[in-house]
């Protein structure tokens, strides 16, 4: 399958499997979990036809392991907007986090801390490198550091999803630099 193909299977997913299910009349358990026949029947029925073939590539080649594929069930490990249980448990992070944000945003995110905004969790990378990468999808990026070890150590919880993005419900701003 072409590099486009890819890219684009993968952005139809994002969209169906962490956001918009109901656009295609698909549902999901409350684990965020679809059938891999629903999924590939409504993408036919909505004019984006998928095959298995295809659905496994982009699932096996993702850079960023974003779905995870068991069985006849898939859905996306993380940056979900809608309500979803991904039953991770609570584990005990690093000492330090990273978040990868637009320069642009900086200012008021030192006033307010990271909120999860439409997302089910604010997202944390365990590398700078990433967080970088991760800011820059929407600008020149800069990199905060989470004190998650003070912030676990004062009660907040962590979770880790699949693909290893750390996962908060929100980091105040005393525990950024």
């Amino acid at each position: 399958m072409d590099a486009r193909r890819t890219v684009k299977i993968s952005k139809y997913l994002a969209k169906h499997l962490r956001h918009r299910p109901e656009r295609i009349g698909l549902t999901l358990d409350a684990g965020g979990w679809a059938r891999v026949p629903d999924l590939l029947d409504a993408a036919a029925r909505h004019g984006f036809p998928i095959t298995r073939d295809e659905l496994e590539h982009v699932v096996a080649v993702n850079d960023k392991r974003r779905y995870a594929l068991d069985g006849d069930r898939i859905r996306a490990v993380q940056g979900h907007s809608i309500e979803v249980d991904l039953d991770l448990p609570v584990v005990a992070p690093p000492a330090l986090l990273y978040h990868g944000t637009p320069e642009r945003s900086v200012e008021s995110i030192r006033r307010e801390g990271l909120r999860r905004m439409d997302r089910h969790a604010v997202h944390l990378s365990a590398d700078p490198e990433t967080a970088r990468r991760v800011g820059a999808r929407r600008g020149t990026p800069a990199v905060l550091v989470v004190e998650a070890g003070r912030m676990a150590a004062d009660g907040h919880e962590f979770r880790v999803s699949a693909n290893g993005v750390w996962l908060a419900g929100a980091v105040p701003p005393e525990y950024l630099r």
